[in-house]
């Protein structure tokens, strides 16, 4: 299967506002413009939330949930600077980098983007493996090349139109919605949950699951493809069906994350299950086989779906950064093999998710340092420019996340 992603493809040319004038064709042309963001939350419900947000849950009960919260809001806030970033210049975020920045920094972006890339592959293909084997009693190393084999079918649909992908990655996240919603009417009553949105910690131990929570939601191969997603709309009426893009998706997975650390406190009761093979067996225990069948089901989908937009990410970052494309059954086998290395040799499965997570807080400044420096540029954006306090919000955001993933990075190697 040689299947090579153009990016140009995958976008649709859309019609000017002014050919549709009334109210109704209007909503429908709005709707039409919507789709990128839910390709995009699929990263913000990776195998790697799953692990950290139920363990969050297990341990301190609904203490974290205003964390959950409040990362959701950063990722929305940075999703939508790299939307409007491709709305208003017609090109992707790599390209940008590479058109405005020294070659040789450009390079380097490069590298570490497909870093990046190679350690997004590691957590979906790790994450999608215990899935089947949980389901299905398979092995984790063939595992992970089923899961290989369904993403590359995934990612065929890209070149033959956006909403044929989009549509059936959304399908991917309904899946995982479902499966924590059941979950979450198993589990029952949510008694105090609301008292978890109030600022608190309690302790130097809830501080660093804190952080793993906030520094670890934004990733960077999201942020690069999301300005790819949304380069060929134009206008401020892309501008605003962006932003109910990004509202509706995002606040989908929010909602997924909430419910995964609500699920974790109710049927855990402050015992840590550990990795992600005892949680499906904890939850088996306390909810029911069905509730475990439901998360192993709802790790399956955001394992394949998160796998295949990692891959396409990996395209638009070699095509924007080099102008080079290769096939994408090379750059799946490329990214898969660490995967499979860690596999092989009998790596902890729940330690090589927390290693990935480790190596994408490493990537953080380098795709948000270059997203703000560049909608901050009039002579790029026009009248999209960044306003002051868009800026000014930005540089704090940059600087929280990037100080939050270089203490988790600390505690980790620590570690």
């Amino acid at each position: 299967m040689t299947v090579v992603l153009d990016p140009a493809q995958y976008q649709e040319t859309f019609p000017p506002v002014a050919s549709r004038p009334t109210a109704a064709p209007r909503a429908r042309r709005i709707a039409g413009m919507c789709g990128p963001a839910f390709v995009i939350s699929v990263a913000y419900v990776d195998p790697g939330n799953f692990a950290t947000n139920m363990s969050g849950g297990a341990r301190y009960g609904y203490l974290l949930l205003w964390v959950v919260a409040v990362a959701n809001v950063l990722a929305m806030f940075v999703q939508a600077l790299s939307a409007k970033l491709g709305i208003a210049t017609g090109q992707t975020l790599p390209e940008l980098c590479r058109d405005h920045l020294p070659r040789p920094l450009t390079w380097m972006l490069w590298a570490q983007a497909e870093l990046v890339a190679v350690a997004t592959d590691l957590a979906e293909f790790v994450g999608g493996a215990i899935a089947l084997n949980l389901l299905f009693g398979v092995a984790l190393l063939p595992a992970a090349a089923i899961t290989a084999v369904v993403s590359c079918g995934l990612l065929a649909l890209a070149p033959r139109g956006r909403h044929r992908f989009e549509v059936v990655i959304g399908g991917m996240l309904a899946i995982v919605l479902a499966g924590f919603l059941y979950q979450a009417l198993r589990a029952g009553s949510f008694a105090g949950a609301a008292g978890g949105f109030v600022p608190r910690l309690a302790g130097p131990d809830s501080l660093l699951l804190a952080t793993g929570i906030v520094g670890a939601t934004v990733m960077p191969h999201v942020i690069y493809l999301h300005s790819a997603l949304t380069r060929r709309q134009s206008g401020r009426a892309a501008l605003r069906s962006s932003r109910v893009d990004i509202l509706v998706a995002l606040g989908v997975a929010g909602l997924v994350n909430i419910m995964m650390l609500t699920v974790g406190a109710t049927a855990f009761h402050g015992h840590d299950p550990g990795g992600l093979q005892a949680i499906h067996a904890g939850l088996g225990d306390v909810l029911g086989p069905g509730a475990a069948v439901a998360f192993a089901v709802a790790l399956l989908a955001s394992g394949l779906a998160s796998s295949s937009v990692g891959t396409y990410a990996g395209q638009i970052i070699m095509d924007g950064f080099l102008r080079r494309r290769i096939p994408v059954l090379v750059r799946r086998l490329l990214t898969m093999a660490p995967a499979v290395a860690l596999l092989a040799a009998g790596v902890d499965p729940t330690r090589a998710l927390i290693l990935s997570q480790v190596a994408l807080s490493f990537g953080i400044p380098f795709a948000l340092i270059p997203l703000i420096a560049l909608t901050s540029r009039r002579t790029l954006m026009g009248d999209l420019v960044n306003r002051q306090s868009t800026v000014i919000a930005g540089a704090v955001v940059t600087a929280l996340i990037t100080a939050l993933n270089g203490f988790l990075i600390s505690q980790a190697l620590a570690g």
